[in-house]
């Protein structure tokens, strides 16, 4: 039997100065090529989660996994190296690098990662190729590709932040509201292009939204407040 991708096992998390856990989670799993369609009301901890399973943040108790290979194990710096090897993440506020262009931003997982870098070569040719094609996948015109990143429209940054998670082909993505500054026509193309792109490379997503207009193109769909016991300390009720 394949192990899965991505574990999770016991997880607790509070933030510091809280008097109680905002998650306790007691097992989810992730095998490889599979989607997930993640959500939940507002403040129920969905991008906390995320962070967590991308290693941004480490639990007070339970364990997180990529491949095995535990983030509380690592040290901050072989979990930054090993993160930006193995998963790309479509962040809610983007954080691109605002004075870089939109192409240098695409580029820069295959700065800090070798692995995604041969990735890029092998599937494209060179890094810039395979940035141009992310770019052009996401529409974004030509002409905006050597513009700084604080200029351009909420919606261009966010097309340029999902082409710099795709970059290089990673293991997992994680995606938190990404089509959110989306147009519906634009919101289609991207999806039908982030499925082609996990399909093709084997590519897990967990795809964090509150529109449930979309969850139908996923393989699971997860609630957070059934997954989470601390929304439910009454019965510990978990999914």
């Amino acid at each position: 039997m394949t192990p899965p991708l991505l574990t999770l096992q016991g997880l607790r998390f509070a933030w510091p100065g809280s008097a109680s856990d905002c998650l306790d989670i007691a097992d989810f799993h992730l095998v490889a090529g599979e989607t997930v369609f993640l959500h939940g009301p507002s403040g129920s901890g969905k991008s906390t989660l995320l962070s967590l399973l991308a290693g941004v943040l480490l639990p007070q108790a339970g364990d997180v996994a990529l491949q095995g290979i535990s983030w509380g194990s690592l040290r901050p710096s072989r979990r930054d190296r090993y993160r930006v090897d193995h998963l790309g993440y479509i962040f809610q506020q983007f954080n691109l690098l605002p004075y870089l262009t939109a192409l240098d931003n695409v580029l820069l997982p295959c700065r800090f990662s070798t692995q995604r870098r041969e990735a890029a070569l092998r599937h494209a040719g060179s890094p810039r190729a395979a940035a141009e094609h992310w770019l052009k996948g996401m529409e974004l015109d030509s002409s905006s590709w050597q513009r700084p990143a604080h200029t351009l429209s909420v919606g261009q940054q966010q097309r340029v932040a999902a082409a710099r998670a795709l970059i290089g082909q990673p293991d997992l993505i994680i995606a938190d509201e990404p089509t959110s500054a989306l147009d519906e026509d634009r919101r289609e193309v991207f999806l039908d292009l982030l499925m082609s792109a996990c399909a093709s490379g084997g590519t897990a997503l967990v795809f964090v939204s509150h529109d449930q207009r979309i969850s139908r193109r996923f393989d699971r769909q997860v609630s957070l407040p059934s997954l989470n016991r601390a929304a439910h300390p009454e019965n510990g009720t978990t999914a």
